[in-house]
């Protein structure tokens, strides 16, 4: 099975993912909860020191003041603890600030108007040249009326420690907790995936035993879920399926054991009512016309009974795996010769084969009954001329019986080795028992071969017989 394609690996990789997901999203709101709860903390700090500061010495401030007063006065407020700010102070359009060149651009016109106009404290937080920072502007308002004394204080915090302390907890985060809640989700997703996959694991064996034909194969249910209901299901199916195979066997057994029974005792009064139809047949010339013509059709009827009943006995050998091949080394196209002239098909078949001894370990008397059925079958249903050829490589024989006539339609040839098939339906009795290619299919199983029907590309049918020179075993 891929692994990609495994169910473990799916549901691990499901639990890994969603673990994942749960932690880079817990990550983001870790983050960002902890930034605000830092920077908050840290401005808060800041707002307190900042607006103490600058009450404190506002008191002692006179206003209008000078360029060295404003000085001074935003060195205090830098001293005061703010974390080396930079403090710019204004009056009126006249600026001073804790550190010479300090940048003012960081105080946004926004910030600038609200303290103008305004009597509290105002804080921005901005970011300049990729840096964070903190901006506090407040007026300073006499103490007794309230009023703005027209001094504005800012201070520029640098949030650069908070951004960096966050970035640390991110860090840790990120190296530390997310590969252990991953590791964890992977140990879960196993444990849960062998819990998942061991009754699914024992249902798929068992249905690979009830395939492979062991219909006792039962599955082990387990629990009280889902897959212990399935497994259940499995087993009532499979004690159905069990029960209704070992009927049609028994059927079947009996059915065959009918039919052998029946050709042998019909074997013992055919044998006698066959002498005495050859017989009576040798002298129909004698009797009236009539009596002459019924006594030849009784003759051939029991001839034809007579075969039935030995294509019968035979096909039941078969069923009982009574046959055993009395294999030796035989010259084939020999016995295919052999074969034709017997049954007086020399003339009416045509034969190619090769000029040199073909010798194969094989049953001479079953290579007969093959071939035999084969011709038979090409000679009443195709169209002469019919062929037999012969070929053979050092691993097989292969005989090849073709005929000129209409062909196989496809649905005969998927039913021609099916036994008392008969491709014309209309056609309820004919020269023969329906049996003769069964039997042929099955002598050539018992040499290890196959026989395989087909039509010519050039018209007519032909069927290929495929036998092992020599079988397993045997020199």
């Amino acid at each position: 099975m891929p692994l990609l394609g495994s169910l473990r690996t799916r549901l691990v990789a499901a639990f890994v993912l969603v673990a994942a997901l749960s932690a880079i999203t817990a990550t983001a709101l870790a983050y960002h909860e902890s930034r605000n709860f830092i920077v908050t903390r840290t401005q808060t700090a800041l707002e307190q020191d900042f607006r103490q500061r600058v009450s404190g010495l506002a008191r002692e401030f006179d206003v209008p003041p000078s360029r060295q007063t404003l000085k001074r006065f935003a060195d205090d407020v830098s001293q005061a603890g703010l974390r080396d700010a930079d403090v710019i102070v204004g009056y009126q359009g006249l600026t001073a600030s804790s550190r010479p060149g300090a940048d003012e651009s960081r105080i946004t016109p926004a910030m600038r108007a609200a303290v103008r106009t305004g009597d509290r404290l105002n804080v921005q937080r901005i970011t300049k040249d990729g840096r964070p920072w903190l901006v506090l502007g407040t007026p300073v308002t006499f103490e007794e009326s309230h009023r703005t004394s027209g001094l504005e204080v800012y201070a520029i915090v640098s949030l650069q420690d908070e951004e960096r302390d966050v970035s640390d907890l991110l860090r840790t985060v990120r190296n530390g907790t997310i590969p252990i809640i991953l590791l964890l989700a992977a140990v879960l997703a196993l444990l849960a995936a062998r819990t998942v996959l061991r009754p699914v694991r024992n249902l798929g064996d068992a249905t690979r035993r009830l395939a492979a034909g062991e219909l006792g194969a039962r599955a082990q249910p387990t629990g009280h879920d889902e897959l212990a209901d399935l497994a259940h299901t499995f087993n009532a199916t499979a004690q159905a399926l069990q029960t209704s195979v070992t009927d049609l066997r028994e059927q079947e057994a009996t059915a065959r054991r009918f039919a052998a029974d029946v050709s042998h005792e019909l074997r013992t009064p055919l044998t006698a009512m066959t002498i005495v139809s050859n017989v009576l047949d040798e002298e129909a010339d004698q009797l009236p016309p009539d009596s002459a013509t019924a006594m030849r059709t009784v003759s051939a009827e029991t001839a034809k009974l007579a075969r039935l009943v030995d294509d019968l006995i035979e096909i039941s050998r078969f069923d009982a795996k009574a046959i055993h091949p009395n294999r030796s080394e035989i010259d084939v196209g020999d016995t295919i010769r052999s074969t034709l002239t017997v049954r007086g098909w020399h003339d009416d078949v045509h034969t190619d084969l090769p000029d040199e001894s073909v010798r194969a370990l094989l049953d001479r008397r079953r290579l007969d009954v093959i071939v035999a059925n084969l011709v038979g079958n090409a000679l009443r249903h195709g169209a002469h001329p019919v062929t037999v050829t012969l070929r053979a490589s050092d691993a097989e024989i292969t005989i090849e019986v073709t005929d000129h006539g209409p062909g196989l339609n496809p649905e005969v040839i998927r039913h021609v080795f099916d036994r008392f098939y008969k491709a014309d339906t209309a056609r309820t009795r004919s020269e023969g028992s329906g049996l003769g290619m069964a039997i042929a299919q099955e002598n050539a199983h018992l040499h290890g071969g196959t026989i395989h029907a087909d039509n010519r590309l050039e018209g007519g049918a032909v069927f290929t017989l495929r036998l092992p020179r020599n079988v397993e075993g045997t020199p």
